[in-house]
């Protein structure tokens, strides 16, 4: 498919209408149950109908290996949900809502009118529809698997990264960071590179 292409798709057509969301301030181990009785991935953080936010389960398990040692009750998802949120509007042609989703490197959007929040878009619902376009945003991921397969070798031949300590440039948490590409990310976002 060209880049410029559209299948006449859109967002809309193919979003979740019925997402699962929690206020901002609910605790860590609440988002766990709520996901589990659920049987969900991901959570909207939505507080008097505006979006503050998405947390999703790599977001938890990244607080439990970092956070081990408080109460899950004492964490609310808002400390672990990433700063950045990546939006998109129903009337978005599926093949730019692939191209918002390969440039912010996010598998889900929360879809968005007038920062009301009406709908979630995943990479699932995509494929479900449209599964011709496995292609285009398999061809992302797997170029995502064959840089972390480079960044291991390297790491195995002993080459060495530039690390320091100090704020992610992208989700903006305290931690070890790694220099990628110029930029110094936590283990976290560099995970989900």
């Amino acid at each position: 498919m060209k880049s410029g292409m559209k299948i006449g798709v859109t967002v809309g057509d193919v979003m979740t209408r019925d997402f699962i969301s929690v206020n901002p301030d609910v605790s860590l181990l609440d988002c766990v149950r709520t996901m589990v009785k659920k049987r969900v991935g991901s959570l909207v953080l939505q507080k008097e109908g505006t979006l503050k936010g998405l947390i999703t389960e790599k977001d938890i398990l990244w607080a439990v290996t970092k956070k081990s040692g408080k109460d899950l009750y004492k964490i609310k998802c808002s400390e672990i949900s990433p700063r950045k949120i990546v939006t998109i509007k129903p009337s978005v042609d599926l093949m730019n809502a692939i191209k918002v989703m390969q440039k912010s490197k996010f598998r889900r959007l929360p879809v968005v009118i007038k920062n009301k929040l009406v709908g979630m878009l995943t990479l699932k619902d995509i494929l479900r529809v449209e599964p011709a376009l496995f292609e285009i945003a398999a061809g992302h991921y797997s170029l995502q698997i064959k840089e972390q397969e480079e960044k291991m070798k390297r790491k195995e031949a002993g080459e060495e990264s530039n690390y320091k300590y100090g704020l992610c440039q992208e989700c903006g948490r305290e931690a070890l960071l790694e220099d990628i590409d110029g930029a110094y990310l936590c283990k976290h976002c560099t995970d989900e590179m």
